[in-house]
């Protein structure tokens, strides 16, 4: 059974991955908007992926005897300067989750709640791959800085993503 302060905190990440997902499908549509298709491709698969870490999250809360309240999501922001500019957004964004994810952990160990902290152990090591994914975009998007066809080849690159 999870106790109270378990269960609030799992609560507000679950809204921080659907929020998580929100702004990755906000990113998509810029993407989208701008013809960066591939970009796009890329975001509304990482969209699908961090609503599947809420439903995780949310399937757990259940099996431990919990009950989920969804609170309302905030508007995500839907423009960026550039594709830079959005992936940094990114990247800033998955280390905010990666602290969250992190105190959550702590929480569960503060409070002798071992089949919590063994669940947030996937969402550990399932950041650190976050984190990476979009900080190598943002260093490639650097580098191709006054590139245009360089732009074109990382859209084909990430329209690949499956």
């Amino acid at each position: 059974m999870l106790n109270e302060r378990i269960e609030k905190a799992l609560n507000e990440q679950i809204k921080k991955e659907l929020a998580s997902s929100y702004l990755y499908l906000s990113m998509a549509a810029y993407f989208d908007s701008e013809n960066l298709s591939g970009f796009a491709h890329w975001m509304k698969l990482q969209a699908k992926e961090e609503l599947n870490h809420a439903m995780k999250l949310y399937n757990y809360v259940y099996e431990r005897g919990g009950k989920v309240e969804l609170p309302a999501l905030e508007k995500p922001k839907s423009e960026w300067a550039s594709p830079l500019a959005a992936f940094e957004d990114a990247y800033k964004h998955e280390r905010f989750i990666t602290d969250s994810i992190n105190k959550l952990y702590e929480l569960s160990l503060e409070e002798k709640d071992y089949a919590t902290a063994s669940m947030l152990k996937w969402f550990i090591d399932e950041q650190v791959e976050e984190e990476a994914n979009a900080e190598n975009i943002v260093i490639k998007l650097k580098k191709l800085s006054g590139i245009p066809h360089g732009l074109y080849m990382l859209d084909k690159e990430l329209g690949m993503r499956e």
